[in-house]
Formats: C-alpha cells, sequence, structure tokens
C-alpha cells in the first residue's frame, strides 16, 4: 500500500470559508496555486486527498485566537455566539458556494451530487467535493432556500453550528460538559428532517446537541451521520458522542468521521497540537468497538481547528495511514476508513 493509497475522502473541510476571508472569488487561484493553510490542490495530491464535504459557514463575529487561547485552559465555557438572521446569511453562503462552483469551473474539483460523481471523479484523480453547509441559518423556515440549494447540488446540512437557529440548538465549547444542554428540534427543524429525507440531503448531526440529536433519530428514516465527532468515552466534551448516541447510529447503519480538532481528541480537552497520531487511534478503535468496521471514516476539520502537529495539513495524510498499518489495520479496513464508508453511507442516504 503506497504512502498515498487508499485515497483519503474526508467528512469536513472549512476551506472555503478561508478563501471567502483571504478575498472571495479574487483568491480562488490561490486552491490551484498553493495557500498558506491546510487544503489545496498540490497538498492534497501529495497526501492522497480525494475529496470530501466542502462546508460552507456563516461566521460568527469572533476573535478566533482568544477562543483558541480559552480552549487551553484545564476547563472552559465559551458563550454560545448570538443567532444570525436569514438577511445576514444568505450573502455569505452564496459567495461561499460561488467559491466551490468557481474552483470547478478552473478544474481543481469535482462537484458531486451523487456516489456514481464521486467514483468517476476518484477514477479522473480529481476531487471529489460535496457541497455542506454547516449551520442552517441561510435557509428560511418555509425551506424554499433549502430547495433551491438542492438544485445547485447540496447534499449535506448541519441545521446548526454551535450556535442557535430556528431549527435547533447546537452544543457549546465546553470542557468538561455532555452534549445533553437544552431544548431539541423546533417544529421548523422537524420539517426540515422531513424534507431533507425526502429530497436525499443527508443531515450532519456533528454540532448538534443532544436532544436535537434523539429528535432527528425518531424523525429521520435515513442512516445517523456525524461527520467530524469522536467518543465522548475518551474526551468528556460538548461536542463528542456518548455511547447511547453511538449505539443509535450503529442501529441506524449509519456513520461516524473522526475529528483532527485536538480538543476533541484529548483527555483534557485543550485545543494544543502536541497530540500523537496514537491517541486519534484510540478514538479510532472505539468507535470501531461500538459502531463497527463499516461505520467510521475520517471527518478532520482542516482549515477549520488545530490539528495534530503530525497531521497539519492534508498533504501529511500518509502519516495518518502508516499509524494505522503499524497500529495493526489491514489493508481491507484502512480502506474502509479512509473512503469507502462514506461512500457506502451515502448510497443509502442519496436514495429518495
Amino acid at each position: 500500500m503506497a504512502n498515498s493509497e487508499p485515497i483519503i475522502f474526508d467528512g469536513h473541510n472549512d476551506v472555503l470559508l478561508k478563501i471567502f476571508r483571504a478575498g472571495g472569488l479574487t483568491a480562488a487561484q490561490s486552491f490551484i496555486d498553493g495557500r498558506d493553510g491546510a487544503l489545496d490542490l498540490k497538498k492534497a495530491r501529495r497526501g492522497g486527498f480525494g475529496g470530501g464535504f466542502f462546508a460552507v459557514y456563516v461566521p460568527s463575529p469572533t476573535d478566533l485566537n482568544a477562543k483558541f487561547d480559552e480552549m487551553t485552559k484545564a476547563s472552559y465555557d465559551l458563550p454560545l455566539p448570538e443567532p444570525i438572521d436569514w438577511e445576514d446569511a444568505l450573502p455569505v453562503v452564496m459567495s461561499e458556494a460561488a467559491i466551490l462552483f468557481d474552483l470547478e469551473r478552473r478544474g481543481a474539483l469535482n462537484v458531486c451530487r451523487s456516489v456514481a460523481d464521486i467514483r468517476a471523479a476518484m477514477a479522473e484523480s480529481k476531487i471529489a467535493a460535496i457541497f455542506h453547509i454547516e449551520g442552517a441559518e441561510a435557509i428560511d423556515p418555509e425551506l424554499h432556500t433549502l430547495d433551491v440549494l438542492y438544485q445547485a447540488g447540496l447534499r449535506s446540512l448541519g441545521p446548526v453550528w454551535s450556535r442557535s437557529t430556528v431549527f435547533g440548538n447546537g452544543v457549546p465549547f465546553r470542557f468538561p460538559s455532555t452534549p445533553d444542554i437544552g431544548e431539541g428540534l423546533t417544529d421548523h427543524g422537524l420539517r426540515l428532517v422531513k424534507r431533507c429525507d425526502e429530497l436525499g440531503i443527508m443531515l450532519d448531526l456533528s454540532h448538534l446537541n443532544e436532544a436535537g440529536f434523539w429528535d432527528v433519530a425518531r424523525h429521520s428514516t435515513k442512516p445517523l451521520v456525524a461527520t467530524h465527532s469522536n467518543a465522548y468515552a475518551i474526551c468528556n466534551h460538548s461536542r463528542n458522542l456518548t455511547d447511547p448516541q453511538l449505539d443509535a447510529i450503529r442501529e441506524s447503519d449509519g456513520m461516524v468521521g473522526l475529528n483532527f480538532a485536538v480538543a476533541f481528541l484529548r483527555e483534557d480537552g485543550k485545543m494544543l497540537a502536541d497530540v500523537p497520531i496514537s491517541q486519534m487511534l484510540r478514538h479510532l478503535d472505539y468507535l470501531i468497538e461500538k459502531l463497527g468496521e463499516d461505520r467510521v471514516g475520517l471527518g478532520s476539520d482542516y482549515d477549520g481547528a488545530v490539528v495534530p502537529q503530525d497531521l497539519t495539513t492534508v498533504a501529511d495524510l500518509s502519516n495518518l495511514r502508516q499509524a494505522m498499518t503499524e497500529h495493526g489495520y489491514d489493508n481491507a479496513l484502512i480502506t474502509k476508513l479512509c473512503h469507502a464508508n462514506w461512500l457506502r453511507v451515502l448510497e443509502k442516504t442519496w436514495v429518495s
């Protein structure tokens, strides 16, 4: 197995936000030429990054450096950011989505609307990108925007980021803490679940609080998926999944993508990069034990989080594959973890 094989299809990255902040469409070429960040075309080729969920995200007015500094403490409780109005969120979503489609026009990636599209992109050694929205602030309560965005290519949606929307509530960045922090989905949220099921839009349960998770579990007919979350039993952070949640994901034949964000990996919950890959393997072992080999993958959060120092960019992904091999995972399991399991769950989710 070569260092860049099998290729990695990843559950979450925030490169569109970074390009948006760097100038939007005028900065899109940096994805091809090389940029100061975790993900671009050149790094993807070096690391065998084959694609994944490209998040469109509306940022809150937050001092990220202050936030990450706070998360280096032994305990912390960052307040939930204020909700963002639809009128403010929609232009940002349109701008970031425009970057995604511009990258497709430039030949940097293919926007994929089906598993067949993903397989075709992989066969052509093109990055396979899923149009994903993290936090549904740009979706109106009547869901008109959802239908239009679906036609544009939206195939995955997180009802919340870590702030409230008209659809439900997210978990705060709080350690130690359980995800059981408040009310679940609203009536609008329940209608969103139903409409996403009808359209074949995957619902991402990462960031959703525990009550909202169980509302989706009760009302969705599709597999339960958390694109970038870890095991609460190892790191008792509000962003991680409890054993009962993992049991429900297994029963639904769903999926969890391992989040590389160090605060959700470390037992002390700190946002510090000196985390060995062996700690990631502890989470993978636990998730495989709870979910089975077919329901675990990767959800890096590249360009959106502090990640382990040996995996700073997608160019470093060979370090993770090598660690998996040395840990005793065979080629078949590594292939499942790297991309096959994502394709499996999407085939079940996107079929209407």
